[in-house]
């Protein structure tokens, strides 16, 4: 059976459809993340429609938010000022037709990590989506935690420093706390230029701090890192190290695997999963 997962993120929309474990069409659109709720829907909805036939049984969506999964209702989506309650499975079930199933956009990442990726041979881990902003996904014994509300995870609202962790472990690190774009740095990186690796150094501290939360409240075997700014993870993996040297049970360090998750589909492919 065919389906249509759909990654809504604070700039862009990812929609594909999927067969089996393939992507046999997708389109890629930015969203007018400032825009009226209608003008936003409007392009998910013209978007879904280019990927759509009638090999189509259900559609699956990550949303970075909080979610209702029985009613369908997104809450206070991150990066999308308007969309404070938006009712998307009843809108887009009555406009195509087809059932809707929605979760958090960092829970749909963990869910493709543990049916399509590196997660199968895992019981339990943590999936990072790192990209506007970070959030995470929580797998326990195979299945997904998600919390009453589907927010388990949020670790990136966490205060930090001055903000939260969000401000200073996603792509928001790199305009405002250096005035660089996040692409920028990383082409610079890669040139090998000094300034570049040592912002990425430091923004590895600060995602290791982070990670030190994550082990102390879940010790899980495994930390899955993904979306765009992980292509960089070589770059910032040193900083990771350094600040998880202060983590007070190092053997737990030792057992700990961290890797990177490089399917570009697999938060849609995620999403697919929730119809499933």
């Amino acid at each position: 059976m065919a389906y249509i997962g759909v990654d809504l993120g604070g700039t862009k929309v990812h929609i594909a459809k999927i067969v089996d474990q393939s992507c046999e069409k997708y389109i890629r659109s930015l969203i007018p993340s400032q825009g009226t709720e209608e003008e936003v829907l409007d392009v998910i909805k013209d978007a879904i429609a280019k990927v759509i036939d009638q090999d189509i049984v259900g559609i699956g969506i990550g949303v970075p938010s909080v979610v209702d999964q029985q009613l369908g209702i997104v809450y206070d989506v991150q990066n999308i000022p308007s969309w404070k309650k938006v009712h998307l499975k009843d809108i887009l079930e009555a406009h195509f037709k087809i059932p809707v199933h929605i979760n958090n956009d960092a829970n749909c990442f963990s869910l493709g990590v543990l049916h399509f990726g590196v997660g199968r041979d895992f019981d339990s881990f943590v999936g990072l989506s790192i990209g506007t902003g970070i959030a995470g996904g929580i797998v326990i014994n195979k299945k997904l935690y998600n919390g009453f509300n589907t927010g388990a995870g949020e670790f990136g609202m966490l205060a930090y420093q001055e903000d939260n962790y969000e401000h200073y472990c996603s792509g928001q690190f790199f305009q405002k706390v250096h005035g660089l774009a996040g692409e920028k740095v990383f082409e610079r990186a890669k040139a090998g230029d000094l300034d570049a690796l040592a912002i990425y150094t430091t923004f590895g501290k600060h995602l290791g701090k982070l990670l030190n939360q994550i082990l102390y409240t879940y010790d899980p075997e495994l930390i899955v890192l993904g979306g765009s700014v992980s292509k960089g993870y070589s770059f910032f993996e040193k900083g990771i190290q350094l600040s998880l040297r202060d983590f007070a049970y190092q053997n737990s360090i030792s057992n700990l695997k961290i890797t990177i998750s490089n399917d570009p589909d697999i938060a849609v492919k995620g999403a697919v999963a929730l119809c499933y």
